[in-house]
């Protein structure tokens, strides 16, 4: 039904393509590739923006965190199940101990360990919502808590009647009121919320929810969403995402859990830089789309705008995530391109980074690393996707055959998005062509995944062989 570059790019990690360690806060690096569509085999052209982090030994502030945990009905429901981003009910595997658990038994525990990362210094507090909102422990520091009854506390959490998001968001908020005036250079504010429901933003931004998150970001206090068992949709990620240092996740099991809210703490809550602008000048191209940007709705044909960049992990000289990418239109041969970013640091300090690129003459197919070649392979895949189910929701609202926008002669055509009301869930169609194409990708897939030798790339294949096979209604 749906699905978001940001949140397919998130789940890999990319060799940035940096040649020189990074000595500032952020230094992008760039890299390019030629490569042909696997369905026209046209040439298309990329550059990738390595998103790296000159934190070496990373620290984060002193925090004052608020949970924000909901409680409400569904909540006991269990995790060994949830709904994919086509609104599939989806089984999940895992040990036997974690399957059994209800969603809101290991929300509890993921908060527990949540505080094994807090520090004396740091202040922690918790709200839990349904129909209404409660105070189960104040925001103070957490030296002078008792954490075994806090933790008992917390675990003892059960889930009851309904699901008033506002009450436990404005709940949350009331409890920063009294450090308002701390020493932001010193301490950040943040809420963490906790939810298994889809908030609802509204499309102009005009709810009380999206009203509360933008005021509280006014006065510094950010907000990260968790969606427990639920794919928030692109309309509610790019809302979210609009909001200075807010930032969402969803989690599918157990294990997921543990990792975003215990092993990758200290990045979520840590925004690394504010107002991430990037100008391109590059007369022999122009920007055809970017992609990992939540804000690549507001790309021009020169610039793309980050609110807020989050700093991400990084293993044997991958980051978690970290890239951004350019699909380019090629005008002319001048390959030269010059690209300028500017950011805001945490402290409010603008910084600024300047960068030739050349893009010399080549064929595809042409990679500078793997991280731009697995880019690509993924933005693809999800173009893929989204024309697909953009094509059978058109089909579907005007009850005529399926037009594809993915044809042999254009290939994988950029999609042009639906709207807000247009993202409903319909049941699963995969109409001709589409079975054809989702095969003659798979094998491209496929043989792009052995070459990367990234075995994480299996649950895309996947979904991929699943769409080909699908044997059920269409809208012919």
């Amino acid at each position: 039904r749906d699905v978001t570059y940001e949140g397919l790019f998130y789940d890999y990690c990319f060799d940035t393509g940096a040649a020189k360690e990074c000595q500032k806060l952020f230094c992008p690096s760039y890299s390019y590739a030629v490569s042909n569509d696997p369905i026209s085999m046209q040439p298309q052209y990329y550059l990738s923006v390595g998103l790296n982090s000159g934190i070496a030994d990373f620290q984060r502030k002193k925090l004052n965190l608020v949970v924000v945990l909901d409680f409400s009905g569904s909540m006991g429901s269990p995790f060994d199940e949830y709904y994919d981003r086509f609104g599939n009910k989806v089984e999940q595997n895992g040990d036997e101990s974690s399957m059994s658990k209800t969603k809101m038994q290991i929300a509890d525990e993921s908060v527990v360990a949540l505080l094994d990362h807090l520090k004396p210094e740091d202040r922690f507090g918790l709200v839990i919502f349904s129909d209404d909102a409660f105070l189960v422990d104040p925001l103070t520091g957490v030296a002078d808590k008792d954490p075994e009854r806090l933790k008992s506390r917390i675990l003892n959490i059960k889930e009851t009647y309904g699901t008033n998001m506002e009450a436990g968001m404005e709940k949350g908020t009331a409890l920063f009121d009294r450090f308002l005036q701390a020493d932001k250079s010193e301490y950040e504010n943040r809420i963490i919320f906790l939810t298994d429901a889809m908030p609802n933003m509204g499309e102009t931004g005009d709810l009380p929810l999206f009203r509360m998150l933008e005021d509280n970001a006014d006065q510094g206090i950010y907000t990260t969403f968790i969606g427990i068992g639920v794919d928030f949709n692109t309309e509610l990620v790019e809302s979210i995402t609009k909001i200075k240092g807010a930032n969402y996740y969803s989690v599918h099991s157990a294990s997921e859990f543990k990792t975003r809210m215990d092993d990758e703490f200290d990045f979520m809550v840590t925004p690394l830089v504010f107002d991430l602008r990037l100008k391109l000048d590059a007369p022999g191209y122009e920007i055809e789309k970017v992609y990992g940007s939540p804000e690549a709705d507001q790309a021009t044909g020169e610039l793309m705008k980050v609110n807020t960049l989050f700093p991400s992990k990084a293993e044997n000289g991958q980051v978690k995530g970290g890239v951004i990418l350019v699909k380019l239109k090629k005008l002319s041969n001048q390959g030269n391109m010059r690209l300028k970013v500017s950011y805001q640091d945490r402290n409010g300090v603008q910084d600024s980074d300047e960068a030739e690129v050349d893009m010399a003459e080549e064929n595809a197919d042409f990679y500078q690393n793997s991280g731009i070649r697995k880019a690509v392979l993924l933005s693809l895949y999800a173009d893929l996707l989204k024309n697909w189910m953009i094509d059978e929701r058109k089909a579907a609202d005007n009850g005529w055959k399926i037009v594809p926008s993915v044809t042999l002669a254009n290939g994988i055509v950029v999609p042009i998005e639906l709207g807000e009301w247009e993202r409903q869930s319909l049941p699963l169609a995969v109409s001709e062509p589409y079975p054809e194409l989702f095969g003659r990708f798979s094998g491209y897939f496929q043989s792009e995944a052995q070459v990367l030798g990234d075995s994480t790339l299996e649950q895309e294949e996947e979904i991929l062989k699943k769409l080909e096979g699908f044997a059920g209604p269409t809208s012919n």
